[in-house]
């Protein structure tokens, strides 16, 4: 569904040049949850943002719902971000004033959904993320966990089938954090519209929990286990991925 290859990237020039992105290849199956797990500063945000059309590569390719990008600016693949690509923060980053409701249908309608339908598609998005109940509250009425299922339910809204989470239950205590990530499996095992998510964590549980993990390091990926993530074993026990 998702294929990366000999993605590269580079920051800055000369003295100060950094390259962070050395050739990065990997994929996602429909319905698959991976884990993208490395130390602080190895390119994982990096990566998540080439993929979702917010940051030009410099070298390699990515291939997604038919299209295919990687080196094209930001400006050129607004559709990778309108119709292919949800994004999930550690900050909900929802507007305060507004209803859960309307959170997830002013994103839509962004994109160029009519009101109406929009409002339609939140309401199916916030009903399957169980907050059926909670639509017309605002965000200070709302748990931590809740608010994280509001941003969860804006990214779905589009029928999407790539979710990118960047350390999405950051924020969040540990019974909200398996919350989320069950809600997370539940999508990905979704019969009638399954979506793929890949996700930055530096939480072993939760990376534990994914289908597959990734390890981002020295610019490279390679499948990986809790062990050889966190420095614990020489011997990460998979094949480069």
């Amino acid at each position: 569904m998702l294929q990366v290859n000999q993605l590269t990237k580079t920051f800055g020039s000369g003295s100060n040049k950094l390259q962070v992105l050395k050739g990065v290849d990997m994929n996602l199956k429909q319905g698959e949850m991976v884990a993208l797990m490395g130390p602080s500063g190895s390119g994982k945000s990096t990566l998540l943002n080439i993929i979702g059309g917010l940051l030009a590569g410099d070298g390699g390719s990515i291939e997604l719902g038919g299209r295919t990008y990687g080196q094209k600016n930001p400006s050129s693949v607004v559709d990778i971000r309108r119709e292919h690509v949800g994004w999930i923060f550690q900050d909900f980053h929802l507007l305060d004033n507004l209803t859960a409701v309307d959170n997830v249908a002013v994103a839509l309608e962004l994109s160029g959904m009519p009101a109406k339908q929009a409002e339609e598609a939140a309401r199916i998005a916030l009903t399957k993320v169980g907050l059926e109940d909670r639509m017309d509250h605002i965000p200070d009425q709302l748990s931590g966990g809740q608010q994280q299922r509001v941003a969860i339910a804006r990214a779905i809204a589009g029928n999407r089938p790539l979710l990118l989470a960047d350390e999405p239950t950051g924020n969040l205590d540990i019974a909200s954090g398996k919350e989320v990530l069950q809600l997370f499996k539940d999508l990905c095992h979704d019969e009638d519209n399954p979506i793929s998510i890949l996700m930055v964590t530096h939480d072993p549980d939760l990376a534990s929990n994914a289908d597959r993990m990734l390890l981002l390091n020295d610019g490279k990926t390679e499948a990986s286990d809790i062990r050889s993530a966190w420095g614990l074993d020489e011997d990460d026990g998979g094949e480069e991925e």
